[in-house]
């Protein structure tokens, strides 16, 4: 992989972890229009670095409320904070299930399938369509409205659901707060990426040489940067019912990607 790719697929990344639509379909997507013939482990190497990338920046966006939940949890109380992090941990229970048991079965969908990212990123349009007419609210995030949610994330593992449109979306439509349901989605993927990354590193499926470093160091830089950026746009966009504009990007361009991929 070249540095110029490497910043484009960062970019990409950044971009589309936040933005509703879908950053594993258009990682996908970057890929093969670049033509990345990258071996397996370089490839998963590339996605972890970029995904590690876009985390951190979700924790430089929202460090206050991550200090404050720390600040909290460090009181040992029933209070606030406790409940907040005890329904991120709720909500990481069924991508995790998916992620021990259907491994194998999920990864065998990341391999140029460009068909299936059109489908999913359709049916990412008609979530992000159906939560954009939501009404507005001030109901916060329950117990049950948490697994839920994590029943979406989980499903939006499969390349070309965005996993904000659909957690996000799932939120709304549960009657959450709209700030509250961006802030409650983008933090809930945060351990799930760390713990993703730290299995793949320490189980020892990804290999690197030191020539790698400068093309994943641009990569990671690309990405966090782009993360940042859109990020903080995507609380604003969700906050004021914009949703209905990526909802018919992504309905064009999954059509366009179907048709490609017939």
């Amino acid at each position: 992989m070249e540095i110029i790719d490497a910043i484009i697929l960062g970019i990409v990344q950044g971009l589309t972890e936040f933005l509703p639509v879908s950053s594993s379909g258009h990682l996908e997507l970057g890929k093969a229009i670049l033509g990345d013939d990258s071996i397996p482990e370089d490839s998963l190497l590339f996605t972890v670095v970029v995904h590690f990338a876009t985390a951190l920046s979700t924790l430089v966006v929202f460090r206050k409320d991550v200090f404050e939940l720390f600040a909290g949890l460090f009181q040992f109380k029933w209070n606030e904070e406790t409940k907040f992090t005890l329904k991120i941990i709720l909500s990481m229970v069924p991508a995790a299930c998916i992620g021990l048991y259907f491994e194998d079965t999920m990864e065998g969908l990341f391999s140029g399938n460009v068909l299936l990212v059109g489908f999913m990123l359709i049916i990412t349009a008609l979530l992000l369509y159906l939560a954009d007419k939501a009404q507005d609210t001030e109901k916060k995030v329950t117990f049950l409205n948490a697994f839920i949610i994590g029943i979406s994330q989980a499903i939006a593992i499969l390349p070309g659901i965005s996993r904000s449109g659909a957690t996000i979306s799932t939120s709304v439509l549960l009657g959450i707060d709209k700030t509250k349901a961006a802030r409650f989605s983008f933090l809930m993927v945060v351990p799930l990426i760390l713990g993703k990354m730290g299995r793949d590193i320490f189980g020892g499926e990804i290999d690197y040489q030191n020539e790698q470093l400068i093309t994943m160091g641009a990569g990671f830089l690309a990405a966090f940067i782009a993360g940042l950026v859109a990020c903080t746009w995507m609380i604003q966009l969700v906050k004021n019912s914009k949703l209905r504009y990526f909802a018919i990007y992504c309905f064009i361009i999954g059509i366009m990607v179907i048709a490609v991929g017939l």
